[in-house]
């Protein structure tokens, strides 16, 4: 079966040049009101900014100024011949800001995007004046179970991913997006921008969310935080996400749904995400222009 190609209403896009780093596409939409907060957006594993975020640019866009950066081996992100880390991510979206003339985000992460988000705001604390983590842990290995599933996808990942049939991939996005969901008329362009990600780099990224811990110091960020806690994730348990929000006595925005939440439920997304970056936003930007 064929998908039409029909993108979903996206923010302006451009290239960003940082000097030492490379060429960096981004989402970038300015606020009319020049003292709008701005939002940095950082997606999850496999995605890219659009495919995590589409459904809530257009409302997000509306109270502050949006940018959303594809990060390594991600979507339209850079192809570096080095191993991939989550801290090279972080500098490389607090590079991009700094080139664009931006000195303060709420940093929005879903999944390891969140991992993203806490590394950044650890090392550029003065840009970081909030976080959103969302659908994300401290910490993704710490029980016996999970250390295993990620053994396993270390050894089969990037098998999987060199092999895997386009008919799969389309099955598995069609079960999340069934024939009455209203964005079934972009499940082809979904496909083809999941389609972007290089494997080596998915596999690099993988390894390097396993490692990831950040209890030592995630609690001592000094940053107003929320938490966008999905409630029937199967793949970031919300066990971990409720010691997250304990750990950095953030404000915790519940969402029922899954992992997938935000193309599943869209609207529920959209209006959970800024719900919680509005709790973080500083009182002169959050009252009354974003209201």
């Amino acid at each position: 079966m064929r998908y039409d190609i029909e993108p979903p209403l996206l923010l302006p896009g451009r290239v960003v040049l940082v000097p030492g780093r490379g060429e960096f596409f981004v989402r970038y939409q300015q606020h009319a009101d020049l003292q709008a907060p701005t939002v940095l957006l950082l997606h999850g594993w496999t995605a890219s900014s659009d495919l995590n975020f589409f459904t809530t640019y257009e409302e997000l866009s509306r109270y502050a100024t949006v940018i959303g950066i594809d990060h390594r081996g991600h979507g339209r992100g850079l192809r570096p011949d080095v191993d991939f880390t989550l801290e090279d991510c972080a500098d490389d979206a607090a590079s991009v800001c700094a080139a664009l003339g931006i000195s303060s985000v709420v940093a929005v992460g879903y999944s390891m995007g969140g991992t993203i988000a806490m590394l950044l705001a650890r090392r550029y604390p003065e840009l970081v004046s909030g976080l959103v983590l969302q659908a994300t842990a401290m910490e993704w290995r710490g029980t016996s179970r999970e250390r295993v599933r990620f053994h396993i996808s270390r050894a089969f990942g990037p098998i999987t991913r060199r092999f895997i049939r386009p008919s799969t991939v389309r099955f598995l996005f069609a079960r999340r997006v069934p024939r009455r969901h209203r964005l079934r008329r972009h499940l082809g362009w979904m496909l083809s921008e999941w389609r972007r990600n290089d494997p080596w780099h998915m596999a690099q990224a993988g390894r390097a969310i396993a490692k990831f811990d950040a209890r030592p110091f995630v609690g001592t960020l000094g940053i107003p935080v929320s938490v966008v806690l999905t409630m029937r994730d199967q793949l970031v348990a919300p066990r971990k996400q409720r010691e997250l929000a304990e750990a950095t006595r953030a404000h915790v925005v519940p969402l029922d749904g899954d992992h997938f939440v935000n193309v599943g439920h869209p609207d529920e997304f959209s209006a959970a995400t800024l719900r919680a970056v509005r709790l973080v936003m500083p009182v002169r930007a959050a009252d009354p222009a974003a209201r």
